[in-house]
């Protein structure tokens, strides 16, 4: 095992184990959908988590009620807001999106990224 300084966490494979679900509640996704995540790291008085999120293909209608920072490492996402606007964001581009967003978000391809949430 490779030692780290202290309070630093790597997000390496294998690191954690991870958690699989399915979402298939057809009020809020278009087909259900498998995704894999990989939380590294939680600090719950502080509501943070972060770690590895990938994804098949799907369209999910959501509510955020947290802040979350995402990086795409692989694939595309479309991000739709309730009045129709609508940005992609592909591998190497970094986004948040802020409490209070109501919308879409669609996986475009099969997606990876790197996400950091703030409750």
């Amino acid at each position: 095992m490779i030692s780290l300084p202290m309070h630093v966490i790597a997000f390496r494979k294998g690191a954690t184990e991870a958690k699989e679900t399915i979402t298939s509640d057809p009020a809020v996704v278009d087909q259900p959908y498998r995704a894999r995540s990989w939380r590294h790291f939680a600090n719950a008085e502080k509501g943070a988590i972060a770690g590895i999120w990938e994804a098949e293909p799907h369209l999910e209608r959501v509510t955020c009620e947290y802040d979350e920072l995402c990086h795409i490492l692989e694939g595309n996402v479309r991000l739709t807001d309730t009045a129709g606007v609508a940005q992609v964001f592909g591998p190497g581009e970094s986004f948040v999106v802020a409490a209070g967003f109501k919308g879409i978000w669609e996986n475009l391809t099969p997606v990876r990224k790197v996400f950091f949430i703030l409750a």
